[in-house]
This record gives structure tokens, C-alpha cells and sequence, in this order.
């Protein structure tokens, strides 16, 4: 596949895990809702994404516009589809960032005025896999382009390190014959910067693929919205199930939390890697905007 074929792929593992994750929700399911997951059964279409794939559009048609992260046209295509639907869910900070780039402002002004000081967010991670899939096998340059994209809106070194290492998984698992389990964390370990997200990566390594009670007691699942406590989940379901896509949603639909943004995150991973994705969940989930063109 081409570069543009894989981040294209991995736009639509990520749209899928966020538009079936969003689905879910981030609370309590009902008993029934539990029973048809446990089941295996599809909630009734069409899901419906939310920030999570509107963001990562934005990306998207940058790489394949401009063959990297230009940061001032990403962060106008953000403000414009921000403005087109500013209802698809977006956090407090982005919301207010966002409307001031509607406004004129520029991003370089405002990244740091996010919650005095930036935001370490899991925002910036949850739209970095496709930049994995355009730089597959290259997972230097990867990292790079992510850090480009997160400092948009999340000036924390938390929230750009949430960032590289998402794009970094997505570019070795979409390259030939990656390695899986624990052997893929430690290959996506050396290309993040020294944080709490980063610590939380390494942790991941040491838990076993059948512990899943284990792995959310003791990386998270996103409840605080942050990339340490987003990200080191994410890469350790989706090390572990780089060869099917199916399985690698449902366990992180079962680990909770917030469920649009770490399905978001491994289907953008894992999508790559298996080089399709089930065509009964492309058919459920809320077309793409008619002015997204590839």
C-alpha cells in the first residue's frame, strides 16, 4: 500500500473505534447493552463520530496536501471544520482555542493559554495514527510530524508525548512484518520524550496480554482526559492484537473509560497493521463530510 493508502486506513480504524466507542459511552452500560457486547453484537447504525475523526480529517488532508504537518494550515483546517460542526464533542480547551483561530488569532499565540500552560490532553493522540500510516517504516519522522501537530493545541510535553507515541506505534505497526506484544512498546519507547506518558508506556510492557483488569488499574483508561493516563492503554491493547482488529476494539471497549478516544486510538494503530477493516463497520459508521476528498 501506498502512504496515502495506509493513513487512509488508519483514518478508518480510528473513525470506527471513535464513532463505535462514542456509542458506548464513557459511563455505566445498561445490563443490556453489556449482554450484546459480551455477544458480540453491533450497537444499531449509524454511529456517529465525534472530535476524535473531525480532527484527524483536518490532519489527514494536510499530509496528503502538503506531504507533512504544515502547522499553520492544519490549524485553519481545525478552526474551519471546528466552525462547520462545533457539536461533534469537543473538550473545553480545544473548543475555546478553536474559536479563537475562527477569530483571527493565531495558534503560536494561544497554545500555551490553554489551561495556563498548555494542555496534556489525550486530544493530540487521539488524531496522530494516520501520521503513523503516511510515514509507515518510518517511525523518526513520525514522531516528528506528531510533535508538529500536537504543539497546535497541546503545548504540554504531556499531551506531545501522548501524540509521538501514538504516531510512532501506527508507523511500525503499519510497516513490513512488525513486531507485536511487548516487543512493539519497546521499539516505540526510545522516540518518546522522557514524561509520565512515557512511564506509563514502559509499564505497559511488563503486563501481560491476558490482564486487562490489571493493565486499566494500573495505566488507566482515560477517565482524566489526559494523554499519560490515555495513551499507555491504548498502545498495550493494541500491541497485543496488531493481527485483528475486531478483537483489539472489543478489549478496549471492555476496558471503559473514555471509550470514543482509546477506540479511536487503536483502530487508527491496528488498522495499518491488518491492512483492512470489517466493511459491516464501515457501513455503520456516519459517513465522512461530503468535503473530505482523498
Amino acid at each position: 500500500m501506498s502512504h496515502v493508502d495506509l493513513a487512509s486506513l488508519s483514518l478508518e480504524g480510528l473513525s470506527i473505534g471513535d464513532s463505535l466507542g462514542a456509542t458506548f459511552g464513557e459511563g455505566v452500560a445498561t445490563a443490556d447493552a453489556v449482554a450484546e457486547f459480551e455477544a458480540g453484537i453491533l450497537p444499531t447504525p449509524p454511529w456517529q463520530w465525534t472530535d476524535d475523526t473531525h480532527m484527524a480529517l483536518a490532519v489527514v488532508e494536510v499530509l496528503i496536501g502538503h506531504g507533512e504537518i504544515n502547522q499553520d494550515v492544519l490549524a485553519e483546517r481545525f478552526a474551519e471544520r471546528y466552525a462547520d460542526e462545533p457539536f461533534r464533542g469537543y473538550g473545553e480547551g480545544a473548543a475555546w482555542l478553536l474559536q479563537q483561530l475562527s477569530g483571527g488569532e493565531h495558534w503560536r499565540e494561544l497554545a500555551d493559554q490553554v489551561f495556563h500552560g498548555g494542555s496534556y490532553g489525550n486530544g493530540a493522540a487521539m488524531r496522530a495514527a494516520p501520521i503513523g500510516g503516511f510515514f509507515a517504516g518510518d517511525p523518526k519522522s513520525a514522531a516528528e510530524e506528531a510533535r508538529k501537530s500536537a504543539v497546535i493545541t497541546h503545548a504540554h510535553p504531556e499531551g506531545q508525548a501522548g501524540a509521538i507515541a501514538v504516531a510512532v506505534a501506527a508507523s511500525i505497526a503499519a510497516g513490513q512484518m512488525p513486531p507485536s506484544g511487548s516487543r512493539l512498546i519497546d521499539e516505540i519507547l526510545p522516540l518518546v520524550p522522557e514524561s509520565e506518558t512515557r512511564e506509563g508506556i514502559r509499564l505497559a510492557a511488563e503486563i501481560p496480554p491476558d490482564q486487562l483488569g490489571t493493565a486499566v488499574n494500573k495505566l488507566g483508561a482515560g477517565w482524566n482526559v489526559s494523554a499519560q493516563d490515555t495513551v499507555p492503554l491504548c498502545l498495550w491493547c493494541a500491541a497485543h492484537h496488531l493481527n485483528d482488529f475486531e478483537a483489539a476494539i472489543w478489549q478496549t471497549l471492555g476496558a471503559g473509560g473514555d471509550r470514543d478516544t482509546t477506540c479511536a486510538i487503536v483502530g487508527g494503530i491496528v488498522a495499518p497493521a491488518v491492512g483492512a477493516v470489517p466493511d459491516a463497520w464501515v457501513a455503520a459508521r456516519e459517513p465522512f463530510p461530503d468535503d473530505f476528498e482523498i
